[in-house]
This record gives structure tokens, sequence and C-alpha cells, in this order.
């Protein structure tokens, strides 16, 4: 867990292969399948969609276990009381900064993985005819609960960029964020992973479509 001071920071490379083309899909996927939830005609795209991001999920939990430094979950999983204090900072002239994901970042990425996961679950288990209504409406709530958690997750990154006067969405497509040079992952982080992730999402769709 990785707390530094805003002295002596230069752009460094923060987020692994993984970590950005499973994030991107994962955002991709499951707003398509939110957008195409109630045509009967894009069912297709909707189920192959919501398959994307149930595999998209699996792989990035594993990877929170054995991915590159700032990709695992013991890198940016602070207390809730840390979370807090974290907040408090944004109101002063000098928020705390963190290298990989912030105390409340930490948590939003646990809530988006899990509610993407219920969401991306209880469908499959709806189109396998899984459970009935209840799980059909489960499916509904956890839809709905999951693109509230992304719109306050877009502002809360859009506030947060503002408050550190530093793009926190640039490290997601060219990995380089601002950091001590100790805490710069290598060049080639995750690229096998990333390209294993690739084929494992193909298998995964038409292993269940």
């Amino acid at each position: 867990m990785e707390h530094t001071q805003n002295i002596d920071l230069t752009p460094i490379r923060v987020w692994d292969w993984t970590v950005r083309v499973s994030h991107w899909t994962l955002a991709v996927s499951f707003i398509t399948a939110y957008a195409t939830s109630e045509s009967e005609s894009l069912r297709l795209i909707h189920n192959t969609a919501g398959l994307m991001t149930l595999a998209a999920v699996i792989y990035r939990v594993a990877w929170g276990f054995v991915g590159s430094r700032h990709a695992r979950f013991s890198a940016f999983l602070y207390s809730p009381v840390r979370a807090v204090v974290y907040l408090k900072s944004l109101t002063t002239q000098a928020p705390d900064h963190f290298t990989g994901h912030n105390p409340a970042g930490g948590w939003a990425v646990i809530g988006l993985l899990a509610l993407a996961l219920l969401t991306a679950g209880t469908g499959l288990a709806n189109d396998l005819e899984l459970g009935g209504s209840l799980v059909e409406k489960a499916h509904d709530v956890f839809a709905n609960l999951a693109i509230a958690m992304v719109a306050l997750h877009l502002v809360a990154v859009a506030a947060s960029s503002f408050l550190h006067k530093e793009n926190l969405v640039k490290p997601m497509l060219w990995a380089r964020k601002m950091g001590q040079k100790a805490e710069e992952i290598p060049a080639g982080a995750g690229l096998v992973s990333a390209l294993v992730f690739v084929v494992w999402i193909a298998a995964f769709v038409m292993w269940l479509r």
C-alpha cells in the first residue's frame, strides 16, 4: 500500500497491460449490455456483452491476487477509516497522493467488480432459466445499482482529477501516472496476461453461447 507525498513525483508506469485491457473491456461490455437490455432484437448482443462482462470480472479478480504491484488488491485495499481520512484530505490544498488507487477508489473498484459479477451472474442464470422471476428481478436491481455506481465513479474520477490536478483517465490508456521512480512497473508488465485475457474472453463466450 503506497502513499506518497506530493514531492519528487514524476510520470511512471503504474497500470499494467492486463489492468488496462480488462478495465476497458469491462466498461464497454457492461455499458453495451445495459444499453441493449430492453431490446429483443438486440438480445444476442446483450447476452454476449453480459458474458464478456462476467469473463472480464473473473479474470480481473484473479489478476488482483497475482498481477503486478499496483494491480493487486493488497496494494489498494485500505480500511474504511483510511478512506474517510483520504476523502477529508481532498478538502485541503494538499490532498493525499497515492500512486495506485486511492483508498476511496479501491473500495469503488471492489464495489464495481462485485455489482458487475452479480449482474452478469444473475443474467446468465436468467438466460439458462434458473431461479425464475426472483433471479430476473435481482438481475434488474443489480444492473441498476451497478450503473448508479458507474455514474458515481465517473463523478469521483472527474473530481479527483481536478483536485489532484492530474488526469486520472489517461493512465488507464497509456499506463503512466504520477509517482516515485522506485514504484514504477516494467514496460511489458501484464502483456502476456493481457493476450491470455483476450483468448479467455473469446473462449468463455463461445463455451456458454
